[in-house]
């Protein structure tokens, strides 16, 4: 029963994440998909708009990414860095687990190197480079691999609170709750709203999407 309330926490913390994102991009479309109907100003045009609108939330993304301001932009960058990490570290070692992923567990000395110890240091290492820099493109790029570097301490929580390894027993879904609950913060942080808000407008001003009607 232990488990399965675990579990059922874990994947709550997961629809919660993954929900939002979803989301945000369906109201987004949305939004888009009304113009272009709009545009034509009948009901067969809503199928019709699909596509349209579909390119268009792709550009306003685009653009919104490319106008966000530094703060934007670098917490947009740690979520991706973050998420990257986590899901391919846990499809890698499910794969190792199972004997079916190519790589295997890395061993310095017959000791066990857990992947928090690179992401620990490649966290410290962005987050340094960062610092010693005096370029703020350069900047935001570490935030890619600072995010990894969280994602891979994040994902084996459970073992730095207890010092022992519990990444395959109860215990250690601590690990996957810790991570999915930090991406849901960290997709409220990035306020994505705000910068798909800021490409629609830029791309209505240049006319590359219908504008509102008054």
């Amino acid at each position: 029963m232990g488990w399965a309330h675990a579990e059922r926490e874990t994947v709550g913390l997961a629809v919660v994440a993954l929900g939002g994102a979803g989301a945000v991009v369906a109201g987004q479309f949305s939004r888009l998909l009304r113009r272009r109907a709009h545009e034509r100003r009948n009901r067969e045009g809503l199928i019709e708009a699909a596509p349209a609108a579909a390119a268009d939330t792709v550009g306003v993304a685009v653009r919104g990414y490319s106008d966000a301001t530094r703060s934007e932009t670098v917490l947009f960058n740690l979520l991706a860095g973050f998420l990257g990490s986590f899901a391919l570290v846990r499809i890698s070692t499910w794969g190792i687990r199972d004997g079916r992923s190519p790589f295997r567990n890395v061993r310095i000395g017959g000791r066990h190197i857990h992947h928090f110890v690179p992401g620990i240091l490649i966290a410290f290492t962005s987050g340094t480079v960062a610092m010693l820099t005096d370029n703020d493109a350069i900047e935001q790029r570490l935030a890619v691999p600072m995010g990894a570097g969280i994602g891979l301490t994040f994902d084996e929580a459970a073992l730095l609170l207890d010092l022992r390894d519990v990444y395959w027993t109860r215990e250690g879904l601590l690990s996957v709750q810790l991570s999915l609950g930090a991406t849901a913060i960290l997709s409220i942080a990035i306020l994505t709203q705000r910068m798909l808000r800021r490409g629609e407008r830029r791309q209505e001003e240049e006319g590359l999407i219908p504008a509102i009607s008054p």
